[in-house]
């Protein structure tokens, strides 16, 4: 499958998930600037990324799925009006065999089955993988996903990123919400590791480290709107060993939730 095609997949999967019998379900666009280094150049640009994201549940299991449009202010053919998405579809195993997985503080077990996918890039990775629902007083909630990283690159002779071999990828994501006075406020964001792997011409991709922790305000509950809708915040981005080069980047962006 070509990138074209898989975005387009991506576009259908997100109108159709729409129409799914979800038990509950949540769409928020995400604005975020910040100044993120090309990992090729070590130039630094300002940029905008507006993101669509979705999370549902429903009888057998949850989705999830984001598509960022990124732009910066400098020509240079990195992240210049470009796409990225992730999908991932989970299976419960307590839903879908009808016995109760849970155990201790494992709130849960299922089968997921996820893609990343960029534009210009031309990247394509697939990841089959197990998650794992914790129980964490105090958490909105807390997953970890381990997964293989398969994959699916056009490669240079087409345009696109090199081909790589296959990895893994481990990844934990949690929600904390919290209130001092009247005021509300969330601690959300996740931490991923992939790693190591070699591209097609037998160079080292290193292992990196991605975390993306978000502090927000609720602003629309603090004027009285309804809550949860309007969220302001910060978001950082640190990334050991970006895109599997040698650069590490931290870098705070302003981040605006709004929930529809």
């Amino acid at each position: 499958m070509n990138i074209k095609s898989t975005l387009s997949l991506f576009a259908l999967c997100a109108v159709s998930t729409s129409s799914f019998a979800a038990n509950w379900s949540t769409t928020q666009l995400h604005l975020n600037y910040g100044d993120f280094k090309n990992p090729f150049t070590e130039q630094k640009s300002g940029t905008s990324i507006a993101s669509l994201q979705h999370a549902s549940g429903y009888d057998y299991g949850d989705n999830f799925f984001f598509i960022d449009y990124i732009n910066d202010n400098v020509d240079d053919g990195y992240q210049d009006r470009d796409f990225y998405g992730e999908w991932y579809s989970t299976f419960s195993l307590s839903k879908i065999t009808g016995n109760d997985f849970s155990f201790g503080a494992i709130a849960d077990v299922g089968l997921t089955a996820g893609f990343n996918a960029a534009g210009d890039a031309k990247v394509l990775k697939y990841l089959p993988g197990v998650k794992v629902n914790w129980q964490a007083p105090g958490f909105s909630f807390l997953s970890t996903l381990v997964t293989a990283y398969i994959d699916d690159n056009e490669g240079v002779a087409r345009g696109g990123a090199p081909i790589e071999t296959n990895s893994w990828m481990l990844d934990v994501a949690w929600g904390y919400p919290f209130s001092i006075g009247s005021q509300k406020f969330n601690v959300t964001g996740h931490v991923e590791y992939i790693a190591e792997r070699e591209n097609e011409f037998g160079e080292d991709v290193k292992a990196w480290i991605l975390a993306q922790p978000i502090i927000t305000w609720d602003l629309g509950n603090a004027i009285s709107m309804k809550e949860n809708t309007l969220l302001l915040g910060l978001e950082w981005q640190y990334w050991h060993n970006k895109l599997g080069t040698d650069t590490t980047e931290s870098v705070p962006q302003f981040h605006v939730e709004w929930t529809f």
